[in-house]
């Protein structure tokens, strides 16, 4: 087992597997008995996680220093849904958004594309490359088998830009994302894209959403919860992104990275708002398909409580045998949305899987 978590100011490196999770109850028993834990929590945390008490376990101060990595060639073998069908599943989703006194605020929803390779991937050699390819460092490769069944041998690699929550002794910090628009090759237009982002009334309202709902969320756990009055811009190479960090003092010192994690999740930003409502209609409008562990949380918590979560998101999940993966991007629809807009947004997200691949 490996685990790599790459972030601007710090990093880790975990080997070995002491005992592993795939049960969230068994996770936190563990921890409360002095144990450090690695790994994912899938989209729906009650039933679905891959978390382990490594053998090693190194925690750095920087960012990972990636590897030289060689990938294979890569082929986008099918799209699921098919562009088309995504389209028409963003305008099902704005008949309930727009019906006169509904109770659904925003869904998100998210199709996915399945890549096949000429040789096995190493989840390793990803995993470095994205962090190479990404300013900030952000990168991740967590082994899925503790996951059981039909996990066993697959890996979820990605470059998420998105902070769930870190806490340091009682400091807490969060940092959602919510509104995106694509980079533009020419400097002008991508400074006009940015611009635009940060004065959509649409995306300010998506973003709104997001961060009163982990407001919300932080006010019984912690005390003087700060929030800005608005996002700031943020980037990636691939798209722009409205960003706001949020912070706090815990409340009671025993309250730990997990325990927030699962406080938090799932946000507006990867359901929708309400978040039952959201969550039902997800499940109607995408058939019943399962997100597994994309949307859901990669990070580590250790003993003393202190540990940091991304959103698994620009992320890979890759087959047992290497030789196939499927990345899933989603966007957040609200009444105001564009649908072939929201196409736009989901196919800008999967560049940075993608390009990796010279895609």
């Amino acid at each position: 087992m490996r685990f790599l978590y790459s972030r601007p100011d710090r990093s880790v490196d975990a080997r070995g597997v002491l005992q592993s999770f795939d049960h969230i109850d068994d996770a936190r028993d563990a921890l409360a008995e002095g144990s450090v834990l690695v790994g994912a929590i899938g989209f729906d945390a009650s039933t679905r996680c891959a978390l382990v008490e490594p053998k090693e376990f190194r925690r750095y101060d920087v960012p990972r220093t990636p590897e030289p990595a060689t990938l294979p060639v890569a082929v986008v073998a099918s799209q699921n849904p098919p562009p088309d069908k995504h389209v028409a599943r963003v305008r099902r989703a704005l008949t309930v958004l727009q019906h006169p006194g509904s109770a659904l605020h925003k869904v998100v929803l998210a199709r996915s594309i399945t890549l096949v390779f000429d040789s096995p991937l190493s989840p390793v050699m990803l995993a470095d490359k994205l962090i190479e390819d990404n300013p900030m460092h952000n990168g991740f490769a967590v082994d899925l088998t503790a996951a059981g069944g039909p996990y066993f041998g697959r890996h979820l690699v990605g470059s998420s830009p998105e902070l769930l929550v870190r806490r340091t002794g009682t400091e807490v910090v969060c940092r959602p994302f919510a509104g995106t628009a694509a980079r533009q090759q020419d400097p002008d237009a991508d400074r006009q894209a940015g611009a635009d982002l940060l004065a959509s009334a649409k995306n300010l309202a998506e973003h709104r959403f997001v961060v009163d709902a982990i407001a919300d969320a932080l006010a019984p756990l912690c005390s003087e919860v700060s929030v800005p009055d608005g996002p700031t811009l943020t980037s990636t190479p691939a798209v722009w992104h409205l960003a706001t960090p949020i912070t706090a003092t815990l409340r009671d010192s025993s309250t730990t990275a997990l325990d927030l994690a699962l406080a938090l999740h799932p946000t507006p930003a990867v359901a929708g708002s309400p978040t039952d409502l959201a969550l039902q209609t997800i499940d109607i409008i995408e058939s019943g398909r399962s997100r597994d562990f994309y949307a859901g949380m990669v990070g580590w918590c250790d003993a003393d409580g202190d540990g940091e979560w991304m959103v698994a998101i620009r992320c890979l999940d890759i087959a047992a045998d290497g030789l196939s993966g499927v990345a899933t991007a989603g966007g957040g629809i609200v009444a105001a949305s564009d649908p072939d807009a929201e196409l736009g947004e989901t196919t800008a997200k999967f560049a940075t899987i993608l390009s990796a691949f010279g895609l």
